[in-house]
């Protein structure tokens, strides 16, 4: 029924936040600002890491702070963007089955696109994915569904045909934006509430579920 499959990263396929909460606080200690819980950003990722230093610095904090915080933070991220870092249970069996049937995949972040790039590579390393794009300059970040529709174009398929699948309301609204069938990740940052509410046409509860939504 799918033609092509594309991905959320960071709570979707990868667990991510020990490294961002690693790469957060040492910025912000540099700034002498409170550090965050692990737990506090489940709730503020997912839409760059400028959001992120907005969300995570004190509300008082000038832009021009909030724009360094998060040059910082990503600096210290690509160091090592996978010290902590792995891919959830059963993502990687899921890549391979999916690679081995020849459905054609991509991911989508609105992780900066350096940063992302060295994530797959680091924690996802032989990966196959047709393309693997992060937030970049003058384009739109999810849930505007520009880059995704652009990346189906690319998979040679149309919307109706794209399977995706990720962890929060900001994946659901992209899916739907671009016509994509909306698939949460119950096990992500966010939750099964969340995906719900959102619209998600499905929820699985781990990633080898969706083996089964393949037809």
């Amino acid at each position: 029924m799918w033609k092509a499959i594309i991905f959320d990263l960071d709570g979707t396929l990868v667990d991510t936040i020990g490294d961002i909460s690693f790469a957060l606080n040492e910025t912000l200690a540099r700034h002498g600002f409170p550090l965050r819980q692990r737990e506090e950003l489940y709730r503020m990722v997912g839409n760059g890491m400028r959001n992120l230093a907005r969300l995570a610095a004190p509300p008082e904090t000038e832009d021009a702070v909030i724009d360094a915080c998060a040059a910082e933070a990503a600096g210290i991220y690509a160091e090592d963007p996978a010290q902590y870092s792995k891919p959830y249970p059963g993502v990687v069996k899921m890549l391979k089955t999916l690679w081995a049937s020849g459905i054609p995949t991509a991911i989508i972040s609105n992780k900066p696109d350096r940063l992302t790039q060295l994530c797959v590579d680091g924690v996802l390393p032989g990966h196959a994915f047709r393309v693997v794009q992060g937030e970049r300059a003058g384009v739109p970040r999810k849930p505007d569904p520009t880059t995704s529709l652009a990346i189906a174009a690319t998979l040679g398929v149309l919307p109706s045909e794209v399977l995706y699948l990720g962890d929060s309301d900001v994946d659901m609204k992209t899916a739907l934006a671009a016509g994509f069938h909306a698939v949460g990740a119950a096990w992500g940052f966010r939750g099964r509430a969340e995906l719900e509410a959102a619209g998600a046409h499905d929820i699985i509860e781990k990633p080898l579920d969706l083996l089964g939504l393949l037809g």
